[in-house]
C-alpha cells in the first residue's frame, strides 16, 4: 500500500490495467455498436451520434465525482463501483443493439439506458482513477506514469478490437452479447485485482471543503468554492479551453469512420473494426515515440513538450486531409496508411497532453487533484458529446445536400482538419510549471476549507 506520492512502478502499470479495462468496454459501444446500427440495421447516423453524445452528456458530473472522491480521500471504491456499472451498460448496449433488430424502438428505448450507465461508468472510474494517479505519484513520475496509462487503454482499444473483429464475423446480434459479456466481465475481473490494496486503508483527506458537516447544501457550497477556485487559476482555465478544442476535433472524426469505411470502401463490420485496431495501433505508437523521446520524463522541459502538442495538433489536420483526399478517390485510395497516419499523430498531441494533465493536476498541493481531473474530464466531455453528434449529424444534412455520400463524409474531415490547427494555436499558450510546489507543513486558521494531508 502506497502512501502519497510514493507509488512504484508496478502501482503505475496495475492502475494501467484498470484505463485498459475501461478501454475494453468502450471501444465495442462507441466504435463497433456505431457501425453496427447504421450499417446493418441502417439507422440514420444520428441515433448513434445521438446515444454516444448522451453517455458524453452524463460525464459533465465528472467534477463533482472528482470532489467526492477528494472528500472521502479514498479513490479505489469510486473506481470499482464505476467499473461494475459500465460492465452492466456495456452488456446491455449489445443486448439493445440486438434487440433494435426486429423491436426498433423498444431496443432504442433500452440503448438510451445503457449508454446513461456507460457515462456514469466512465466519470465515476475514470475520474477516480487519473485522481489517485495525480496523488499517489512523484511529481517527477506523474508525465511519464500519465503516458503509461493511457497507452495501456489504447493497447485495450487495440486489442478488443481485433481480437473481437475475428469472431465477430459473420455478424448476429447473439453473437455481439455474448462476445460484449465476455469482455465485460474479464474488464471488471482485472480491475478489482489491479486496485486491491493499492492506496493506503485510512483514508488521506486532503480535499478542499468547507469545515466537516452532514448538511448537503454546505457539501454544495463545498463543490462550488472548489470549482470556482481551479477555474480562476489561469492555467487550468487555458488548459480546459485547450481539451475542449482539441477534443472536439479529434471526436468528430470517432463514430463516422467506421460507417465511412463500410459506405465508401465497402468493408465488412468485422474488418471495420480491424480499421479501429489500426488507428489505435497509429495512437500508441505515437504515445511510444513520444515517451521514448524523453520529452515526458522531466518535468522541466516545458516548452518540448508544448511543440510536441502542437505538432501533434498539426499532423492531425494533416492526416484528416488525406482522409478528405480518400473520400474523393475511394477505394483506390490507401486508406489503412491515412488512418494509421491519422492515429499516430493524436498519440503524439494526447501524450504531450497528458504530460501537461498530470502535472497541472498535482502541481498546486492543494488537494484538488480530483476537482482539476473531473474539470479536464468534463471540457472532454463536452466536446465529445457534441463533436460525436454534430459529426453524425453533417454527414445526414451533407449526404441530402451533395451528390454522393463521398463528399459528404469529405468535407467533415475537412472540417476537422481545421479545428485541429486551430487546438495547435492555443497549445502555444500553454504553460506548465517546471515542479510541484511544496506541500505547506500547516494550513492557515484563515482558510478552514482546507484539510491537512
Amino acid at each position: 500500500m502506497s502512501a502519497p506520492g510514493a507509488l512504484s512502478w508496478l502501482g503505475i502499470v496495475r492502475l494501467g490495467l484498470v484505463q485498459t479495462s475501461l478501454g475494453a468496454i468502450v471501444v465495442l459501444t462507441t466504435s463497433t455498436m456505431n457501425r453496427i446500427m447504421v450499417i446493418e440495421l441502417a439507422l440514420p447516423a444520428m441515433i448513434p451520434g445521438f446515444l454516444v453524445a448522451l453517455h458524453y452528456v452524463v460525464q459533465l458530473s465528472r467534477p463533482r465525482f472528482g470532489h467526492a472522491s477528494d472528500e472521502s480521500g479514498r479513490r479505489t471504491p469510486w473506481i470499482i463501483t464505476g467499473m461494475a456499472i459500465l460492465a452492466v451498460g456495456g452488456v446491455l448496449a449489445a443486448v439493445a443493439t440486438a434487440w433494435a433488430d426486429s423491436a426498433r424502438y423498444a431496443g432504442l428505448a433500452c440503448a438510451v439506458l445503457a449508454f446513461v450507465l456507460i457515462g456514469l461508468g466512465v466519470g465515476l472510474s475514470g475520474t477516480s482513477l487519473l485522481a489517485l494517479l495525480a496523488r499517489q505519484v512523484g511529481p517527477r513520475q506523474r508525465a511519464a506514469a500519465g503516458s503509461v496509462v493511457w497507452i495501456m487503454m489504447i493497447a485495450g482499444f487495440v486489442v478488443t478490437a481485433g481480437v473481437v473483429g475475428q469472431f465477430l464475423d459473420p455478424y448476429s446480434g447473439e453473437r455481439l452479447v455474448v462476445i460484449t459479456a465476455i469482455v465485460a466481465a474479464i474488464a471488471l475481473t482485472v480491475t478489482v485485482l489491479a486496485v486491491t490494496g493499492i492506496e493506503p486503508c485510512a483514508p488521506v483527506r486532503a480535499a478542499v471543503v468547507p469545515a466537516p458537516t452532514t448538511d448537503g447544501a454546505a457539501r454544495g457550497v463545498a463543490f462550488r468554492f472548489a470549482l470556482a477556485t481551479v477555474w480562476a487559476d489561469d492555467r487550468s482555465r487555458t488548459f480546459t479551453v485547450f481539451v475542449f478544442v482539441s477534443m472536439l476535433a479529434y471526436s468528430t472524426q470517432d463514430l463516422i469512420l467506421e460507417p465511412f469505411a463500410g459506405a465508401i470502401f465497402g468493408m465488412t463490420p468485422g474488418e471495420s473494426t480491424q480499421l479501429a485496431g489500426v488507428q489505435n495501433a497509429g495512437v500508441l505508437l505515437g504515445m511510444l515515440l513520444v515517451a521514448v523521446s524523453g520529452s515526458l520524463l522531466p518535468n522541466r522541459r516545458t516548452a518540448a513538450l508544448r511543440t510536441w502538442v502542437v505538432g501533434g495538433c498539426a499532423a492531425s489536420g494533416a492526416a484528416l486531409l488525406g482522409l478528405t483526399c480518400a473520400g474523393i478517390s475511394g477505394p483506390g485510395w490507401p486508406l489503412a496508411a491515412s488512418v494509421f497516419a491519422l492515429g499516430l499523430a493524436n498519440g503524439v498531441f494526447a501524450a504531450a497532453a497528458i504530460a501537461m494533465m498530470m502535472a497541472l493536476a498535482g502541481a498546486h498541493g492543494d488537494g484538488r487533484e480530483g476537482v482539476r481531473m473531473g474539470l479536464w474530464g468534463a471540457a472532454q466531455a463536452m466536446a465529445f458529446a457534441l463533436g460525436g453528434f454534430l459529426g453524425t449529424a453533417a454527414i445526414d444534412v451533407l449526404r441530402l445536400l451533395l451528390p454522393s455520400p463521398a463528399l459528404a463524409y469529405a468535407s467533415v474531415f475537412a472540417i476537422e482538419a481545421c479545428i485541429f490547427l486551430i487546438a495547435a494555436h492555443l497549445a502555444r499558450g500553454i504553460r506548465v510549471p517546471d515542479a510541484a510546489p511544496a506541500q505547506p507543513a500547516e494550513m492557515s486558521n484563515h482558510e478552514p476549507w482546507r484539510l491537512s494531508t
